[in-house]
């Protein structure tokens, strides 16, 4: 009885550890237009840090060894889940290049550029007006 706990228990410890958990992102997110050129470079570096992390749950690791012995289509769905969150990233990465362009962040001088948005603008519109 007490073999058959141990190894219930490590089954349950190794499936839990079959799947791999890659950050996802919101392409649009709100302040986003009104980010400055250095904090639009700093999301940059955060999306690159995700992109890396989905490469590495998309290659050979311990979860995913451990979901083709126990339980192969957790490592499909492993796959998948990195492939998706690397989507979002490079949506979101394309987002955000619109307004660095915009905002010409290219150039040192713009490096901490604000664009001030009248609130009226950002507030949403009413249904039926």
């Amino acid at each position: 009885m007490k073999k058959t706990a141990i190894a219930a228990t490590l089954c349950a410890g190794l499936a839990l550890t079959a799947c791999t958990t890659t950050e996802k992102v919101s392409v649009m997110q709100p302040g986003d237009r009104t980010m400055t050129c250095t904090q639009l470079k700093e999301e940059f570096v955060r999306l690159d840090a995700i992109k890396r992390d989905a490469d590495s749950d998309k290659g050979v690791n311990g979860a995913n060894v451990a979901a083709v012995l126990l339980f192969w289509p957790a490592a499909a769905g492993n796959y998948l889940n990195a492939r998706d969150a690397q989507q979002l990233v490079e949506q979101r990465r394309t987002h955000l290049m619109s307004f660095y362009n915009d905002k010409q962040c290219d150039n040192p001088a713009n490096a901490n550029l604000t664009i001030q948005v009248p609130t009226f603008l950002l507030e949403p519109i009413a249904q039926g007006e």
